[in-house]
């Protein structure tokens, strides 16, 4: 194995740990989240944009998730998608949630061998259960 070219090898990352896909970041979510506001709303990107006080070319990079703007610019895009800036957090926050992956931990102890899974993405896209993530334990 080239431990050069393998990022998921290294310091605090177990070499039996399975490789997932990496989780989302969160501006990749906000702009799917920006681009479904607006489509939804029927509303055309220049009008949003010009809503927003920011160019059209900025919002789109926005929506692509290549920028990652101030809270200020997501605050005035929000504004201008008919929506506030904590309902569009509390939707990003629950896209995070529900694509969060499942972690085992394994380990020996006194006792003998037990398992555990642990996950935050046992919600259906509801934000109204985003107090603390649940948490799943298996005990043998």
């Amino acid at each position: 194995m080239d431990l050069q070219r393998d990022a998921t090898f290294g310091p605090g990352r177990p070499a039996h740990e399975d490789r997932r896909a990496p989780e989302p970041l969160w501006r990749v979510v906000l702009g799917r989240r920006l681009r479904l506001l607006r489509t939804v709303r029927g509303d055309r990107l220049f009008d949003v944009a010009r809503l927003a006080g920011i160019s059209p070319q900025y919002l789109s990079e926005i929506e692509r998730g290549i920028k990652e703007p101030s809270s200020e610019m997501i605050a005035a895009v929000a504004g201008a998608l008919g929506t506030t800036l904590l309902d569009l957090t509390w939707q990003v926050a629950a896209e995070l949630h529900d694509a969060a992956p499942v972690r085992i931990r394994t380990s020996i102890g006194r006792r003998g061998y037990s398992a555990g899974a642990s996950t935050i993405g046992s919600s259906a896209g509801s934000t109204a259960d985003l107090g603390s993530p649940p948490i799943l334990a298996l005990a043998a």
